[in-house]
C-alpha cells in the first residue's frame, strides 16, 4: 500500500481523519441533506465542508454525479498524489481499479412527486402518465449516474487507468473486498498497481426510510454524539455514515523500483457467506469466524500475532453481541488479549465505503503504533467481554491487524495488514 485517501465526516484528509479518532472526536449531528423532522432517527454522520473543486479544475464534468462519485474523486486524487504516482511514467494498461462502492444517491422528491400526479381519483395508479413524466423530469445522465460501475469508471478515465476495472456491492462489505479482490488481481499478475476502496453515501430519505423500516438506525435523537455505542450494553443501533476511502495497492517489485513509500502490505484476506438470513447474522457467528481464519491462514499468522482488531462493530444489539463471539470463535483464549475497537462510534457507519476507511486507520494504528478507541463505552455488556479499548485512544505496538467488515446479506471479509518488512 503506497498511497492513502480519504472523505469522512472526521475529516476530509487521512491527517485530520487520524488525528480526530485520537482525540475521540464525533462527527455525528442532525441531519441536513434533508428534511428529518418526521423520520424516527433524525441524526447520521455527514461529510463536511467538501468542495469538488478543490479536487479537479473541471467540476462542471460531475455535475450530474452523486456524492458518492464525488468523494470517490476527492479520496482518489488524495490517494494517487500521496503515492507519486502522477509523477512517474507507468504503463496505464497495467493500473487498474477495483472498487467496493454503492450506488448514486436517488431523487426522492421528483420521484414521489410523479407518483403523486400519477394517481386517480380513485385512488388507483396510472402507469402511463408516471412513464410520460418520467421521460420529461428525468434525466438520463443522473440516473445513468446511479449505478454502482459508475464511480469505478470515472477514476480510471481521471487517472488513465486501462487496466482491470471492476466493483462490487456486497453493502457494508464491499470495499474490504474490493481490497482484498485487488490484492489477488496483483498476486496473479494481472496488474502491477490498483487504485482500490470505495465510496458510499445513503443519507437520503429512502436510505434512512429503509433502515429505519428495518429497526437497525440509533433513534437516541436528543444526543446524537453519543448515539453510536458499539459492544455497550446501551447500545440501540448504527448511526449512518458517508464518505470513501481510497488506497493505492502495488506489485512489491514495481514499489521499490520507483522508490514509492510503503504503508503497509495487505497479508490476508478471507471472504465467506453466512448462508443464513438477508437480515440477520447467523447466531453463532460461523460467517465471521470463518472468514478470519481464511484470512489468517492466507496471511499464515496465528491468533497471537494479531495486535489489534478493527471491528466491524456497528453498534447494533446483534452484531457486536455476535462478532465477539465470531472473533472468540476464531482466536481462542488469545482474544481475551487483543485489543479490538470500533472506529464507528465516532464516524458511523459509511456502509460501502465502511471497510476502506478503516483499512487506512489500521495502516495508521500500524504506522504510528496507536489503537483509536471505542468511544461512548459506559456500560459493558456480558455477552461482549473483549477489551474494546474504551473512551481514549492507547499508545501499544501494532504490527499486524485484523480488519472485520460484514454486510447484510450475509457477506463477510476480514483483512489483515501488517507493518512494510524489507
Amino acid at each position: 500500500m503506497t498511497g492513502v485517501g480519504c472523505i469522512t465526516p472526521v475529516g476530509n484528509t487521512v491527517p485530520e481523519m487520524w488525528n480526530s479518532l485520537q482525540e475521540c472526536s464525533s462527527g455525528i449531528g442532525p441531519i441536513t441533506h434533508f428534511d428529518a423532522s418526521n423520520f424516527p432517527t433524525k441524526f447520521a454522520s455527514q461529510v463536511k465542508n467538501f468542495r469538488l473543486g478543490d479536487y479537479v479544475l473541471n467540476p462542471d464534468n460531475y455535475k450530474y454525479c452523486g456524492r458518492n462519485i464525488h468523494f470517490a474523486i476527492g479520496a482518489a486524487t488524495q490517494a494517487v498524489k500521496d503515492s507519486g504516482l502522477e509523477e512517474r511514467d507507468i504503463d496505464p494498461t497495467r493500473f487498474g481499479v477495483y472498487l467496493g462502492a454503492g450506488e448514486g444517491q436517488q431523487d426522492f422528491g421528483v420521484f414521489m412527486g410523479m407518483i403523486a400526479e400519477s394517481r386517480f381519483e380513485n385512488g388507483e395508479f396510472d402507469l402511463e402518465k408516471f412513464t410520460r413524466l418520467s421521460l420529461v423530469r428525468l434525466n438520463g445522465q443522473q440516473e445513468l449516474e446511479q449505478e454502482p460501475n459508475m464511480t469505478a469508471g470515472h477514476l480510471a478515465a481521471l487517472f488513465n487507468a486501462q487496466g482491470p476495472n471492476l466493483n462490487c456491492l456486497t453493502a457494508c462489505a464491499a470495499s474490504s473486498q474490493a481490497l482484498g479482490e485487488a490484492t489477488e488481481l496483483i498476486r496473479r499478475g494481472d496488474a502491477d498497481i490498483m487504485l482500490s476502496g470505495g465510496a458510499h453515501s445513503m443519507i437520503h430519505p429512502f436510505g434512512v426510510t429503509g433502515f429505519n423500516l428495518l429497526t437497525a438506525l440509533s433513534t437516541r435523537n436528543s444526543d446524537p454524539q453519543r448515539a453510536s455505542r458499539p459492544f455497550d450494553k446501551d447500545r440501540d443501533g448504527f448511526v449512518l455514515g458517508e464518505g470513501a476511502g481510497i488506497l493505492v495497492l502495488e506489485e512489491l517489485e514495481h514499489a521499490k523500483q520507483r522508490r514509492a513509500r510503503i504503508y503497509g502490505e495487505v497479508i490476508g484476506y478471507g471472504s465467506s457467506a453466512d448462508a443464513f438470513r438477508i437480515t440477520d447474522i447467523h447466531p453463532e457467528g460461523r460467517g465471521a469466524a470463518a472468514c478470519i481464519k481464511m484470512a489468517m491462514n492466507d496471511a499464515k499468522v496465528n491468533p497471537e500475532d494479531i495486535d489489534y482488531i478493527n471491528a466491524h462493530g456497528t453498534s447494533t444489539d446483534v452484531n457486536d453481541r455476535t462478532e465477539t463471539m465470531a472473533i472468540k470463535r476464531a482466536l481462542g483464549d488469545r482474544a481475551y488479549k487483543t485489543p479490538v475497537s470500533s472506529t464507528k462510534s465516532m464516524m458511523g457507519h459509511l456502509i460501502a465505503a465502511a471497510g476502506a476507511v478503516e483499512a487506512i486507520t489500521c495502516l495508521l494504528a500500524i504506522k504510528d503504533d496507536v489503537l483509536p478507541p471505542t468511544i461512548n463505552y459506559e456500560t459493558p455488556d456480558p455477552d461482549c467481554d473483549l477489551d474494546y479499548i474504551p473512551n481514549e485512544a492507547r499508545q501499544d505496538k501494532a504490527r499486524i491487524a485484523l480488519s472485520n467488515s460484514f454486510g447484510f446479506g450475509g457477506q463477510n471479509v476480514s483483512l489483515i495488514l501488517s507493518e512494510f518488512k524489507e
